[in-house]
């Protein structure tokens, strides 16, 4: 389908021709010398934004203020608060967060039927790409059959899903799916889908060339930044809305300039950079602002470490972490296999219309920092949270620190903050057979008996987009294995090791270089192509092993190359969970032990008795270069990357059933039709005043999106659990909450439900409880349901940057479907604000100090809110909070519906309302 671009004025639209062939561009200093504005000194970032302006300028829209604005924005020293309708060139999606947007969009159809209209104007209008990749589980590691057993076992969990996928495949137009086993999607899209300037027909059928962007249901999509490509991560619902042909709405950002100086030191990697930058981000405060990397210092950064650093804006808090385009961009497109005529545009185009990174190159910035890449040393994050940045010396004391907060007042912990076993530690030959004494802390295993403590290391994964699609930490990682080999060394018997590269190629890299035996050799076995560990599928430990940490209470700790640590996410037996290097992470498996110093401590003995220290195994950076130079090559990328959207016979032989409209299986418990445009009528309705509200959870700070979508895998006691039980899937079949986001009735039943969110209502209690209406305590699903039956409307309480982490549309569609009306919170993080208002429930911020604490709130208020059926954009509305004792307090509340647009698409229920009813009268 044509790109439908706006105005064709002769002011802005201009021709370049490229190796013998001309394309349509819409140019920056056209624009300037047609007198709208001063553009010469805009971050790259937002050149690409104008450029978007200028395009699909209509008069209405997009207007000619909206351009203008840009130009005030820099006058004004990077700020502004002008509200644009931007339009990305395309969606990226992966499964988890892409079945449930292809369930929406499948409903839609059933759903525009029902009000008269046609099918198939249900269509994405951009293209959408979406990869599986967050399915395949680590049931099996450490041998050659891992991969071929996960992959199986992953068809055989996910058939009805794919079986979807692949009728959404062929129902709807400009929608393609990459099969499983393929890579990550942010992978795949850095280094095949993204082309840093796309190309298309406009509706008279001109070549038009323009920047890359996308928007991507995956919170990591912003990796792709790395390569100049502006995008970032949207709520599901709000990339079905942009698919659909909806602009998204958005205020001109702040943009704050990060130079960066110098270059990395021998024996650091490019994750210890990102590490020290999602600290300086997070402290600096960069929520919902661009962040535009510049400086000397990106002269000596390879694209694959720009692409980390981008990868972990969501960690920093910020929309994007960008990297203009310039020679390495040039480089990285040539050694990734993009087509040459392509890579020759992407130069030609930069330099034609200002993107183009010179050596001077110093536009305005809403604020800048400064980071001198000669400071940065080793390092680790954790144990909870991505910006708890601990220097590699410091981690063992820093361990026992969080151990000692975590044993407060509990006899099990001394002065070291270790656990001591009941009566002292028995040798290893007293210990039965049949695998007991784990109330000592010990476990059995085939090659021995070994004791478990607080920081033994019980999973080390290399995994997740940021770091395995960088070949430096990659192939280094295979260095230190080969190092550790060659002495003797082998992970700890109780480390459970995986290697999920993000993409193909990587593994190709590490055959190329003879690295992947030697990380075979100690325990890192190709497991599967996806994000495993990082988003929760690391698969059950052996049941010795989690037997003894749970019945002693253990603080068991997992080391990962991943982006995500939050509590409860890596493993419902793992408490602590670090963010280390690939390198490291091998490492820290020979050790098996949080508590050793592995900078300065002995890490193991070779096969002469003599100790080795991390040293011994580490290789050089020239080292690292000579094999990166030697095996990362082009030819690579084009064969693995050559019949990409194939898939193998497996998923050849997936069937595919239904036509136009999907034929939702009665039976499934992982599709099922959703009730959101059900019996909806045409007309939108008015936002309301909420009376009488009861609370459902009062929460605290940083609660993520972890804490509120369903993540992971679920036990038969949870709500979720009994539902499927009663429905006669067994447990060994419940697979994960994140596979069966197509079905409402699980995410429904889990939302709320991670093992480790407190709700302050209740003491010292943690899971997804809280107080039914009778008082007494039950499972948030059940109180919610009992509430809704007394046609009770709910409100949620929570504290600062409430919804952080993952862009998962179920902790808003969850929320909704559970009846809450409004979350009131010290403060949102931008996409779960978004996807809040997506879905029709409306988020509050505190004003004047108030706070949950100050207030005293317990739980057992009534809350009203009025002034919503005449609210504006930011408005402050007053709120009534009744206590139990029947004493009231007036506050006042910043309603965070942003825009006029946001307004509408409560006023109609949430945003896909508003699309279907558009389109249906249309």
């Amino acid at each position: 389908m044509p790109i439908q671009v706006g105005q064709d004025t002769s002011k802005t639209r201009k021709s370049l021709e490229v190796n013998g062939k001309t394309y349509a561009y819409y140019s920056i200093p056209a624009a300037e010398a047609a007198g709208l504005g001063d553009f010469s000194k805009l971050p790259a970032a937002l050149k690409v934004v104008l450029e978007n302006m200028l395009r699909f300028e209509d008069g209405k829209t997009v207007s000619v203020d909206d351009i203008k604005a840009f130009s005030d924005w820099a006058a004004n020293g990077g700020k502004g608060d002008r509200e644009l309708a931007y339009r990305p060139a395309r969606v990226l999606m992966q499964d988890f967060t892409g079945v449930p947007a292809v369930v929406d969009l499948a409903a839609m159809r059933d759903g525009i039927k029902a009000l008269g209209g046609d099918a198939q104007k249900i269509n994405p209008l951009n293209p959408v790409d979406l990869v599986i990749d967050h399915s395949v589980m680590i049931d099996e590691f450490g041998n050659p059959r891992a991969f071929q057993m996960n992959v199986d076992r992953e068809y055989e969990r996910n058939i009805e899903r794919y079986e979807f996928l692949k009728w959404g495949q062929s129902a709807f137009n400009n929608f393609r799916v990459v099969p499983p086993g393929t890579g990550i999607c942010h992978q795949v899209n850095l280094e095949y889908l993204a082309q840093t300037v796309w190309t298309d027909a406009d509706q008279n059928g001109e070549e038009v060339a323009y920047p890359d962007t996308l928007v991507g249901t995956d919170s990591h999509t912003t990796m792709v930044n790395g390569a100049a490509v502006l995008g970032w991560g949207v709520g599901g619902i709000e990339a079905e809305a942009a698919m659909l042909g909806q602009p998204i709405s958005m205020l001109i950002p702040e943009v704050v300039g990060f130079k960066l100086t110098g270059e990395m030191v021998e024996g650091t990697t490019g994750t210890d950079l990102v590490l020290k930058v999602v600290e300086m981000l997070r402290e600096k405060g960069v929520v919902g602002k661009f962040v535009e990397f510049y400086g000397s210092g990106l002269d000596n950064l390879p694209l694959a470490q720009r692409a980390t650093i981008a990868n972990m804006a969501p960690e920093y808090g910020a929309t994007c972490g960008f990297f203009p385009i310039d020679d390495e961009t040039i480089r990285y497109l040539d050694q990734s296999g993009r087509d040459k005529d392509r890579i020759a545009l992407v130069e030609a185009y930069a330099k034609e219309n200002g993107f183009w990174r010179t050596p001077d190159y110093d536009p305005v910035y809403t604020d800048t920092l400064e980071l001198d890449m000669n400071t940065i040393v080793p390092a680790i994050s954790g144990p909870k949270r991505p910006q708890d940045y601990i220097a590699l010396d410091s981690a063992a004391p820093a361990f026992a620190k969080f151990v000692e907060g975590q044993r407060a007042g509990k006899e099990s912990a001394n002065a070291e903050g270790r656990w001591e076993a009941e009566g002292g530690a028995p040798e290893p030959k007293d210990i039965p057979g049949d695998t007991g004494n784990h109330k000592k802390g010990w476990y059995k295993s085939d090659d021995g008996a070994y004791q478990l403590h607080d920081g033994s290391i019980v999973i080390a994964s290399i995994t997740s987009c940021t770091n395995t699609s960088n070949p430096y930490v990659m192939i280094g990682a295979g260095l230190v294995a080969r190092k550790a080999r060659e002495l003797g060394l082998n992970r700890k018997p109780w480390v459970k090791t995986s290697l999920a590269p993000g993409s193909q190629v990587v593994s190709d890299y590490l055959e190329a270089a003879n690295l992947q035996e030697d990380l075979d050799a100690i325990g890192f076995n190709l497991v599967g192509y996806g994000c495993t560990t990082c988003i929760g599928n690391s698969g059950p430990l052996e049941a010795p092993i989690s037997q003894c940490i749970n019945d002693n209470d253990l603080i068991a700790t997992s080391v990962l190359s991943g982006n995500r640590n939050f509590e409860g996410r890596i493993s419902p037996d793992v408490r602590a969970n670090y963010l280390a290097s690939p390198p490291l992470v091998v490492a820290y498996s020979l050790v098996g032990d949080m508590n050793v110093n592995i900078a300065t401590d002995v890490i193991g003995t070779d096969k002469d008795g003599n100790d080795v220290y991390l040293k011994d195994i580490w290789p050089s950076n020239a080292e690292i270069a000579e094999l990166v130079e030697k095996t990362v090559t082009r030819e690579s990328f084009q064969s693995k990357y050559a019949d990409v959207f194939k898939g193998d016979e497996k998923w050849q032989a997936v069937e595919v059933n239904g036509g136009e409209t999907y034929d939702w299986p009665a039976t499934s418990t992982y599709v099922q039709n959703p009730p959101y445009f059900q019996g909806m009528s045409k007309d939108p309705g008015v936002i309301t005043n909420i009376e009488g509200a009861k609370v459902l959870a009062l929460l605290g700070d940083m609660i993520t999106t972890d804490h509120i979508s369903p993540a992971g895998s679920f036990k038969e006691s949870t709500p979720a659990g009994q539902y499927l039980v009663e429905r006669q899937v067994p447990v060994r079949e419940f697979n994960s909450y994140g596979s069966r986001r197509g079905n409402h009735e699980v995410m429904m039943r889990g939302t709320f439900a991670n093992i480790r969110i407190k709700n302050e209502m209740l003491d010292g209690v943690e899971g997804g409880y809280t107080k039914g209406p009778d008082g007494e305590q039950t499972s948030i699903y059940d109180a919610s349901m009992a509430h809704q039956e007394a046609g009770t409307p709910l409100v949620i309480f929570g504290g600062e940057q409430y919804g952080a982490g993952s862009s998962r549309d179920w902790a808003a569609k969850g929320t909704a479907l559970l009846g809450v009306k409004a979350v009131i919170a010290e403060s949102f993080e931008r996409i779960h604000r978004s996807n809040l208002v997506g879905m029709g429930v409306i988020p509050f911020e505190f004003t004047g100090g108030d706070t949950r604490k100050t207030l005293g709130l317990t739980g057992e208020e009534t809350v009203s809110i009025s002034g919503l059926d005449s609210v504006t954009p930011l408005a402050q509305v007053p709120c009534s909070i009744t206590f139990a004792d029947g004493s009231t307090k007036e506050i006042t509340l910043k309603c965070r519906i942003d825009t006029a647009i946001e307004k509408e698409y409560v006023e109609h229920g949430g945003v896909l309302h508003y699309v279907l009813r558009s389109l249906a009268a249309s």
